[in-house]
């Protein structure tokens, strides 16, 4: 009926390029978080709290007093003696991981300081093959542990991990015992294991050394347990309570020691490795964090908008 009347013509407007990987969608709330922002934030969603995961890497850098890690153990690989394939042989899949991580393995290990203090120090690297618990995280582990002792250094252990690698078979439930026993002889010498449970912390990991420290923390909302809680309904035919296996949960039942969020768990370890008579090292106390940089490539990142 209004056919006659005559349209504006606008010219075309030019479609803008946005580059991938700008926004990240936050898991629990939906909502779509400026990149930039989110790391300012050290990575937890400015609308709800929610704790996205950390490499290992950035782990490190958000606690470490600046320039003072040191690696250890890096040249350790594993090995296949089962010659176990699935989709494709172990060895191609650990290298795949590697090209995705830039990591050699599912955990870094080494020293450093936290506000002066001095610390044997592990964080696990979920995305790379979850985390999980092979020969090499066990023997670096071992390792540390037995490094902790000898320098009479607190072990700290940022855990993150899906469980045993099934890949090494049986040699990967060993690494239960290993590490179990790495840290009994560390604290039958009297010196402080200190867990950082972050999200996941699961399976053989989480019935092992996870749950075997001086002082148990947790990230909040962290997913923490043995099985899933879909294997325990139905084991044992009851609905599980709300918010089951998550961090609050477990300080609520006497799990844990604390809940700590990212932005004090630097000043939170501090005091706690005072406290365990952490030698100081008075050139790195003051300089502050190693250093919060730019985001790392991570398997668990949403897909950009």
């Amino acid at each position: 009926m209004l056919n006659w009347l005559p349209r504006p013509k606008h010219a075309a407007a030019a479609r803008r390029d946005i580059p991938a990987g700008l926004w990240v969608k936050c898991p629990r709330c939906a909502n779509l978080v400026y990149r930039k922002e989110l790391e300012r934030g050290l990575r937890v969603c400015p609308r709800c709290g929610f704790h996205h995961r950390l490499s290992a890497q950035d782990r490190l850098a958000l606690v470490l007093d600046r320039g003072s890690f040191v690696e250890t153990d890096g040249d350790l690989e594993p090995q296949d003696p089962l010659g176990f394939v699935d989709e494709q042989p172990y060895p191609a899949r650990v290298a795949e991981y590697r090209r995705r991580t830039g990591q050699a393995e599912a955990i870094v290990t080494g020293t450093g300081t936290v506000e002066g203090a001095r610390a044997v120090v592990g964080a696990m690297e979920f995305g790379f093959m979850g985390g999980s618990l092979g020969s090499v995280v066990g023997e670096k582990i071992a390792r540390s542990a037995d490094r902790a002792r000898d320098h009479r250094w607190p072990l700290v252990l940022f855990v993150a991990s899906g469980g045993a690698r099934m890949q090494e078979g049986t040699l990967s439930l060993l690494q239960m015992a290993k590490t179990s026993v790495a840290v009994a002889r560390l604290a039958d010498a009297g010196v402080a294991l200190v867990t950082v449970l972050c999200d996941p912390t699961t399976g053989g990991v989480a019935a092992s050394f996870a749950f075997q420290g001086d002082i148990i923390i947790a990230e909040p909302g962290a997913l923490i347990g043995f099985a899933g809680p879909r294997v325990i309904e139905q084991t044992i035919r009851q609905k599980l309570p709300d918010g089951f296996q998550t961090a609050e949960f477990l300080l609520q039942h006497g799990f844990l020691d604390a809940v700590v969020p990212r932005a004090e768990l630097r000043a939170t370890l501090g005091r706690i490795l005072r406290l365990a008579n952490a030698p100081a090292d008075p050139g790195a106390a003051g300089t502050g964090a190693q250093g919060w940089g730019e985001p790392t490539d991570r398997a668990d990142e949403p897909p950009p908008a």
